[in-house]
Order: C-alpha cells, then structure tokens, then sequence
C-alpha cells in the first residue's frame, strides 16, 4: 500500500479566519468584549433617515424579484424610530453612553431589529442604515477595499439579532462591534 502524501496546513487560510477564530473563542470564554475604535464623524438624523426608508421603500417596490415591498414597509409606530435613532446620542453625565462608532452602529441595528419600530420591513430598513451609516462613516470597508460586513454575513446578523434572547443583548452588541472593528 502506498503512502498518501500528508497536506500541508493551510497557513494562508488560518491567517485570513484568525480574527473569526479569536472572536469565537472570546464568546466561548464569556470574554467577548466591545470594540471601541473610533469615533463617529457622521450623525443621524431621524429626518434623513425616514427618508431613506422612503427612497428604500421605493426602489423595493418597484423590483420585480423577491425583495419588494408593500404597502406597510416603513410605516413607523409613533415614537419608536426616533427614539431607537436619538438614543445613539444620548448622554449620562455630560458623556455619550454609546461613544464610539462601533457601539453607535451596534446599537443601531440591534434597536432597529428588536424593537420594531415599523409596521414591516424592519429587519430590511435595520440592515440598510446599518450599513449606511458605516458607509457614510467610511467604515464599510476593510482596509484591502472589501466590505467588512458581505452580504451574507448581514443576513446571519440580522437573523442572529431577530432570533436572539434579549438578556444576551450585551452579547450581541459585543459581537456586532468586533465584526465591524
């Protein structure tokens, strides 16, 4: 019988997942801690975003596939969205609670899809100013030009964030701002 010859290790791959593998084991250890990187140059306004979920609703509405939307998209439950867009600046002590840009975006999306603040489309308006307001940031890429977050990876968040329990809110918001850092 012949010898098989033994695969080398896949050095290369080891070190394009390394980030994934240590952000792994921080959850497996109960050690997953925020990121705090930068600060957010780019502020949302409650106005503007109500008119991206207008424009989004739009340009849904008129696709012929699968990723439409009706008449209930985007239609707000009074109060919540604004509050879900003010509390990324809110304060406590003359300090912004959630300081940094990953925390602001963490916040963001996790609000936006737990909270409900629309009628439909949550899930959909959560994930789009998300990655807006990482773009308008000049934050949405890694520095070799990719996206930090592909599209496939939005959706396991976001469904990861619809699915989750809410006592492991801290978690969550942890794992957004190390996927994004």
């Amino acid at each position: 019988m012949a010898e098989t010859k033994r695969e080398k290790f896949p050095s290369d791959l080891l070190s394009s997942y390394k980030k994934a593998l240590t952000i792994l084991k921080q959850y497996d250890d109960e050690n997953l801690r925020r990121q705090k990187k930068r600060k957010a140059k780019f502020v949302l306004k409650t106005k503007d975003c109500r008119q991206i979920v207008k424009e989004l609703k739009k340009r849904l509405a008129d696709k012929k596939d699968k990723s439409g939307a009706g008449s209930l998209f985007g239609q707000e439950y009074a109060g919540k969205f604004e509050g879900i867009i003010k509390g990324l600046y809110q304060t406590y002590a003359g300090k912004e609670v959630y300081a940094s840009l990953e925390e602001k975006a963490a916040h963001l999306l996790y609000f936006a899809v737990k909270d409900h603040p629309f009628a439909d489309g949550n899930k959909r308006i959560a994930a789009f100013l998300f990655v807006y307001f990482l773009d308008r940031n000049n934050y949405s890429r890694a520095e070799n030009g990719e996206m930090k977050i592909s599209e496939n990876a939005l959706v396991a968040l976001v469904l990861l964030l619809a699915i989750s329990n809410p006592k492991e809110k801290e978690t969550m918001i942890a794992l957004v701002t190390n996927l994004i850092s």
